[in-house]
């Protein structure tokens, strides 16, 4: 204000048509899917602290399979371990998630992952003490508490988000591109740790990581999904004498549209632990056996760049017949990496294979975790994809052990075949059971 004269400037968004004529192209675009979705409120602080503790995943194998094979001398040993740790987390994992829909995810991940850490301090102190065998798989054993951080993040998204499925969408292919990246970092990372300074240093890192991690997930307590109550009250009370405390929801192995969902898991865990293994086997056959982490790696970041783009385009027809078109293009684009062993043997264009064959991973698993979200019962969001990645676990380890028999009895380039055949299985599972998964889900994820 001066003198007699009132000046009101506004600096708020313009839009096309400014003060001073048309806005230049790009002077005000629409921000991207991504970023809309960061820009929930409290999303930006829960997702750092996800993503620190989720790195560890994929570095806490390899860490202890340098560790282990480099002080017993024995890679036996060391995949003989991992194994186990493997199946206990198929057991432990979906108790863990009921816990976490029941009580709440502070209440249950913070204790569940300081059990972990500890499970892996203590796998740490028996390599580096000497002690006996048994104790190393005690240890990792206790690793298998360690909470489903990706899940978690995914109920997140799914209470914040609730209704808006063109947004949960997107969530989705963020939280599959990010898993997609920790699985690739993460070996790189301990790699590195572990063969440049010490071979604890891998395991101590992603200790820390997983720690702070879940530390600061665990804070952010204005979005956390609360814990399952009973939606309604029954109208018909039973009489006092009957009457017991509100029932439950039905757990999700209960659920018959979720079943082929699951098995499909598993098939899906199959051919990435084949296509593990195989890869290494051929890598190591031409002679370049440490390049087999690289190789890998490409398939990831084909992969998390198809997740991301996945995400962002605009989506046709419905999910069901998404999934199973995701699927045939998954089974199509896995033949490319055994042509390419069978016709080239060239490692270099068996890398490119691997870079094409990985765009359809993520928007597969995207659109099988849209479906496992849709025909999970309410309540149980985190028991139902704790069972999906339990399912790939237990995938992976069959994949593994059918991937590695073929390497050493037949030949790595026949090894390719075992992830074709996996992802054809998931593609008969998907298509003899469309019609159960095209039922209307029984009920719908809305939190109360």
């Amino acid at each position: 204000m001066t003198a007699d004269t009132l000046v009101i400037a506004d600096f708020g968004p313009r839009g096309r048509q400014g003060p001073r004529g048309p806005r230049r192209p790009g002077s005000s675009r629409t921000p991207g899917p991504y970023r809309r979705l960061l820009a929930t409120t409290g999303a930006r602080a829960f997702t750092i602290g996800n993503l620190l503790a989720r790195l560890p995943m994929g570095m806490f194998s390899v860490s202890a399979v340098v560790m282990i094979a480099g002080t017993r001398g024995s890679y036996a040993l060391a995949g003989a371990v991992t194994a186990a740790g493997l199946g206990a987390t198929a057991v432990v994992a979906p108790w863990i998630a009921r816990l976490v829909d029941r009580y709440g995810q502070a209440r249950i991940a913070v204790p569940a992952t300081l059990l972990a850490a500890l499970g892996s301090l203590a796998l740490l102190l028996c390599v580096r003490l000497g002690a006996p065998a048994w104790t190393l798989f005690v240890s990792y054993a206790a690793t298998a508490t360690t909470p489903n951080l990706g899940g978690m993040s995914r109920a997140r998204w799914a209470y914040l988000l609730d209704g808006d499925e063109k947004a949960l969408h997107v969530a989705n292919s963020f939280e599959q591109a990010a898993d997609e990246a920790c699985f690739m970092l993460g070996p790189v990372l301990a790699a590195f740790l572990c063969g440049t300074f010490f071979p604890e240093a891998g395991t101590l890192a992603g200790v820390t990581l997983l720690v702070t991690g879940a530390l600061l997930f665990a804070a952010q307590r204005s979005t956390e999904p609360p814990p399952w109550t009973p939606r309604h009250p029954d109208p018909h009370p039973a009489p006092a004498r009957t009457r017991s405390r509100p029932a439950s929801p039905r757990t999700p192995l209960r659920t018959p549209a979720l079943r082929p969902l699951l098995a499909i898991c598993l098939a899906m865990g199959a051919v990435f632990g084949s296509m593990e293994v195989v890869t290494i086997g051929f890598a190591d056959g031409q002679g370049h056996r440490a390049a087999a982490g690289v190789v890998l790696g490409l398939q990831a970041a084909g992969s998390c760049a198809a997740g991301l783009v996945y995400g962002a385009v605009h989506r046709q027809g419905s999910v069901e017949d998404r999934y199973v078109w995701c699927i045939a293009a998954m089974t199509a684009l896995l033949t490319l990496p055994l042509l390419a062993a069978a016709l080239t043997g060239s490692l270099l264009v068996l890398a490119c294979a691997l870079l094409v064959a990985g765009m359809a991973t993520a928007p597969t698993m995207v659109t099988g975790m849209t479906l496992v979200q849709r025909h999970t019962p309410p309540g149980r969001l985190n028991e139902g994809m704790t069972l999906a990645v339990t399912g790939l676990l237990g995938g992976i380890a069959c994949g593994s052990a059918a991937g590695g028999w073929t390497v050493e009895h037949v030949s790595p380039v026949a090894g390719y075949g075992v992830p074709v055949t996996a992802a054809a299985a998931a593609l008969m599972i998907a298509l003899v059971t469309h019609r159960v998964t095209l039922r209307p889900a029984e009920s719908s994820n809305r939190f109360t």
